[in-house]
């Protein structure tokens, strides 16, 4: 893929990654490294990952978590196979993997054995839960959000909900990452590298740590955040006269003020007793419906622009495609995938920049092998050695 006008950031640029993994959250790390910069290869069965071929909520897993990754499709229980990824991990940085507890080692593709060769080796272990009496288990998104009392907090109080992303296999990823950069760091100081674990269970009750904190400071249980008590007075969804709604977050006295001025409550705004944002919330059944009715009088687009003009938080109530047409979205927070059917969808970039340039694509999403010889030549793995295990039917490699 030709580079844009622009390059996109790549401060993990150099870094050489190898990624054993399938699903969200082993491919999240991999996709937030490669989006920086790095190298990685993702180590995949003879016949593809798996991921590729899911249908219903899992359809789109492949597309959004790999672009940027070379492919090289292995018989990991081969010898020749299995050779040919310690060569691979043995001469790369990093090494991501996220399958059951003990599958790696197995394979003799663990830690102890890997970093025996490669003393710098920064090893990423992707789980379902840390050390403790939960660790032999094997956990899903899903699982840690029912036992971490996400799911809870989410649904109703009789109807706990999962969350509407792979939100816990995402975040994960994510401090999975972040110890990855970490052990990058102590490594420069000391050269040796370090066996991560980043899990779903901690994950989820380190996400829902504030409602333990809550039940502490206020002495009651939390319900679940759909019936909760809002703490801000304006804090909902409102229907605009065109049916269009618009969730509003007033949550300062100030952003009260502007908010009266621009939608014409005078009588509010010089009322004593609605000052401060508890007096407030106690005559939310008051408030509420009178700001309802006015929003009433106005379409979607008259109501988000008074409160983008007072300056008052709001969001219009989108589905995740409409993002596609969203003008900020479309101002570089999106880029051009093309799909293995040679179709091409706008996904999000990595939502952050470095001095304003964002990190963006520089390769496309890898179909089974794509882009292995490349970085395979790069670690010093000859040609004729890929040869001879693609013509053994050991390696797929383009």
């Amino acid at each position: 893929m030709a580079e844009p006008a622009h390059s996109p950031a790549k401060p993990l640029a150099g870094l050489k990654v190898a990624e054993f993994t399938h699903m969200v959250m082993g491919p999240t790390a991999g996709l937030l490294l490669a989006d920086l910069g790095a190298e990685v290869i993702k180590i995949e069965p003879l016949k593809g990952d798996n991921t590729r071929r899911l249908k219903g909520s899992g359809g789109g897993y492949f597309a959004m978590y790999n672009r940027n990754k070379s492919s090289l499709c292995l018989d990991l229980k081969s010898d020749d196979g299995l050779a040919t990824a310690c060569e691979i991990v043995a001469n790369s940085d990093i090494m991501i993997e996220n399958f059951r507890p003990g599958a790696m080692d197995k394979l003799g593709l663990g830690y102890d054995a890997l970093s025996a060769a490669n003393p710098g080796l920064i090893y990423l272990s992707l789980k379902g839960f840390l050390s403790g009496p939960y660790e032999h288990r094997t956990a899903l998104d899903e699982v840690a959000q029912m036992m971490g009392g996400l799911a809870y907090m989410t649904g109703l109080p009789d109807k706990p909900m999962r969350a509407g992303s792979s939100v816990i296999d995402i975040t994960g990823g994510m401090f999975g990452v972040i110890g990855i950069l970490a052990a990058l760091q102590e490594r420069h100081t000391t050269g040796k590298g370090k066996h991560i674990t980043s899990s779903l269970f901690e994950t989820t009750a380190f996400m829902c740590g504030q409602h333990i904190a809550q039940q502490g400071v206020l002495g009651e249980e939390p319900p679940p955040m759909t019936v909760r008590r809002s703490a801000w007075s304006v804090y909902d969804i409102f229907s605009a006269g065109d049916g269009g709604r618009v969730f509003v977050g007033v949550v300062s006295d100030s952003l009260w003020k502007r908010f009266c001025e621009e939608f014409g409550f005078d009588a509010w705004a010089a009322d004593s007793e609605l000052e401060s944002n508890n007096q407030r919330v106690a005559q939310r059944d008051t408030l509420i419906p009178g700001i309802q009715a006015r929003f009433e009088t106005l379409t979607k687009d008259e109501l988000m622009a008074s409160l983008d003009r007072a300056g008052v938080p709001f969001a219009p109530i989108n589905k995740p495609i409409d993002l596609v047409d969203d003008p900020h979205m479309n101002a570089g927070a999106l880029l051009d995938v093309t799909l293995n059917n040679g179709e091409t969808i706008k996904l999000p970039a990595l939502p952050v920049e470095f001095d304003g340039v964002k990190a963006g694509m520089h390769k496309a999403l890898p179909k089974p092998g794509q882009g292995a010889r490349e970085h395979l030549e790069a670690l010093g793995i000859d040609s004729a050695t890929v040869e001879k295990l693609v013509a053994a039917g050991v390696m797929i490699a383009d």
